[in-house]
């Protein structure tokens, strides 16, 4: 929990201070020539009975709103460290530098610094952290605190996305994940409709099903329903990957790469942190979230290279790569979200090819659309969240690469421009709307990380940009 309080600060404080700035405590003689403020420095000391976490800020020039993220987890981090569970912290150089613009760096800052994934060990113990902010004007400490009661439920939807990414794959198969979900719609405020495989196959679903059936845990398409706006008729499709464990198929993953196949998953819960921080924090948008939920194993009915198979769109696809299989499954829900839900604009989000991390990085996630406006909305979202993005060109020439000689289209091109032509094979399906197609699996996981605000393992990528389109 995380509350303004300006007159009980704790004895455990975070501090700032910027490149040779004039520190007001005192401090022991044998620290006057560490605190330089240089940035990301930290000092630890006691003064007047006041422990202290020091954070340099470097420059008047060099701090940025994200950056700010990354100083706050580091102190939040010291404190974590030490073992200090009550601490409080003075923002009041960022809401000077900033105002309130910066509340939501600073609450992402301070819980994705404390975050840790839970884990499954007998002996853990439950950590509850209670930390004070300081620093803000008295006059508007109401308002203040409701920014940041929002921008909690926002970081909460990180949080969520990060822990089921993290969570083992025989722990969260589509049917808990199907669960998941329910019992967050109940508490939140959303709709949700589980289709099951019986109704899948009535729909005609066959790419999707044709993934799924390999495994024994049955596939489930799920569909969150977020109406906060009745007076318009827009509605977002966000269709996000929800391949709970990749074996890769037929196309078996090699062993080094299999201790990752349980985060196929990270595009379906950004969407499902997404919309848990919308419907928190009664956002006035409509918003449908569409997950195909699967397995992708091997067995003596799976599908493999060679195949042809049938789409809910009526098109035939031709398999080159059983590892191919999320832009299988995003197919049919892209194609379920426009006949069945009338979404007006799509954004599908999925872990989709190894080779937008070879260009990309880790740091940055791949883009493609077919709507320079839309793309536009989507832009200032994410300059907003402070995520990064590439936008990746489309040609027509790049279209030829995934036509068959067998089939409507086929499920992979040539070894080079993975990442586009993935991301194409998905626009096949989405007919004249509105569609952003984001890769983020260089993005969805980080081991080591990169950003103090990030810790090995998932990073939650894409909830907050996703949040910020509404």
């Amino acid at each position: 929990m995380i509350k303004i309080n300006q007159e009980n600060r704790c004895m455990n404080q975070i501090a700032f201070i910027y490149q040779d700035q004039q520190y007001e405590m005192s401090v022991p003689d044998s620290l006057h020539n560490k605190i330089d403020g240089k940035m990301m420095s930290s000092v630890n000391f006691y003064s007047a009975d006041t422990f202290y976490v020091m954070i340099g800020l470097g420059n008047y020039l060099e701090l940025t709103p994200k950056k700010i993220k990354s100083i706050l987890a580091k102190g939040v981090k010291r404190m974590k460290e030490l073992g200090i569970m009550e601490f409080s912290i003075d923002v009041s150089l960022f809401i000077k530098r900033y105002n309130e613009q910066c509340l939501v760096d600073i609450i992402e800052g301070i819980k994705l610094g404390l975050y840790q994934f839970s884990g499954y060990k007998t002996d853990k113990k439950d950590s509850k952290y209670s930390v004070l902010l300081h620093g803000i004007d008295n006059e508007n400490i109401e308002h203040t605190q409701k920014i940041i009661d929002k921008a909690e439920n926002l970081i909460d939807g990180v949080i969520l996305a990060r822990d089921m990414v993290n969570t083992p794959a025989n722990r969260f198969t589509p049917s808990i994940m199907s669960e998941k979900v329910l019992s967050l719609g109940n508490k939140t405020g959303f709709s949700v409709e589980i289709i099951e495989e019986e109704q899948l196959e009535e729909l005609g679903m066959k790419s999707f099903l044709t993934v799924g059936k390999s495994s024994g845990n049955p596939p489930k398409l799920i569909v969150m329903r977020y109406c906060g706006n009745e007076q318009s008729n827009e509605l977002t499709a966000l269709v996000g990957k929800g391949v709970t464990c990749d074996t890769g198929g037929y196309c078996v993953k090699p062993g080094n790469s299999m201790l990752g196949i349980k985060g196929d998953m990270a595009g379906g819960a950004a969407v499902i942190g997404a919309i848990y921080a919308l419907a928190k924090n009664k956002v006035k948008t409509n918003v449908v979230g569409i997950i195909p939920a699967c397995e992708n194993r091997i067995s003596r009915e799976s599908f493999i290279p060679g195949d042809v198979i049938n789409s809910m769109s009526g098109k035939t696809i031709e398999i080159i790569n059983t590892d191919a299989e999320g832009r299988l499954i995003l197919a049919d829900a892209v194609t379920y979200a426009i006949e069945k839900e009338n979404a007006t604009k799509i954004v599908d989000i999925a872990t989709l090819t190894g080779a937008v991390a070879s260009a990309l990085g880790v740091t940055t996630a791949g883009v493609l659309t077919n709507n320079q406006e839309f793309y536009q909305r989507f832009k200032s979202a994410y300059k907003k969240s402070g995520e990064q993005y590439w936008q990746l060109p489309i040609y027509e020439e790049y279209r030829d690469l995934i036509k068959s000689d067998i089939a409507d289209i086929k499920n992979c091109g040539k070894s080079y421009l993975s990442t586009i032509t993935a991301g194409l094979f998905i626009e096949a399906f989405v007919e004249k709307v509105p569609w952003i197609h984001l890769d983020i699996a260089g993005t969805a996981w980080v081991d080591p990380p990169v950003f103090e605000y990030q810790s090995t393992g998932a990073t939650g990528a894409a909830v907050t940009s996703l949040y910020f389109m509404f």
